[in-house]
């Protein structure tokens, strides 16, 4: 098809939805967009002109699949089962690793675990973090730990690398022992 048809194509299109929004291509009698009336004739014959034109469009830009619209934003898409995107091994270590910290909020799709305040055991520092699992690979790379002492002090980054290293190990032991079954 040649760029001249194409444009003619889309021309026609275009009158079609003129039409069938201003009431012109109604086949009920009704009036349109400007009348009284026109109803649900009207509005069904709209909405499939623009579709053809959405597939028109697409064709003549080389791509046979529609374009989004803005109002593919109103139209339900979720998926209802989606699959989380987190390392259960990571997860549950952390939990385990930091229980001594109380759960403030836990977001399992997104990854983010938010602790309280809490004293470590033999400790006398209290302590809250904020653990980020990003990856549902069992990796270094998929944990990101932030933690904070009361008052806003910062803690040294060799105890977080600590906390880090213990909540892997952890991670790693329970894959091991998940394996076994």
């Amino acid at each position: 098809m040649t760029t001249r048809h194409c444009l003619n194509a889309v021309l026609a299109l275009t009158l079609s939805v003129v039409l069938a929004a201003c009431g012109g291509g109604n086949a009920s009698g009704g009036k349109g967009l400007f009348g009284l009336g026109g109803g649900r004739a009207a509005s069904v014959d709209s909405r499939a002109a623009n579709e053809a034109q959405t597939a028109a469009l697409a064709h003549a830009a080389g791509t046979d699949k529609p374009r989004s619209t803005i109002w593919d934003i109103f139209r339900k898409q979720d998926d209802p089962n989606t699959v989380v995107k987190v390392n259960k091994y990571i997860w549950n270590a952390s939990l385990d690793v930091l229980n001594f910290l109380p759960i403030e909020s836990v977001d399992p799709f997104t990854g983010v675990i938010v602790t309280g305040y809490g004293v470590p055991p033999g400790g006398g520092r209290a302590y809250r973090a904020t653990i980020f699992v990003q990856d549902p690979a069992l990796d270094a790379r998929a944990l990101k730990l932030a933690m904070q002492t009361k008052g806003g002090g910062t803690v040294a980054p060799e105890t977080v690398r600590a906390v880090e290293d213990a909540i892997l190990s952890r991670a790693r032991q329970l894959r091991i022992a998940d394996s076994k079954l």
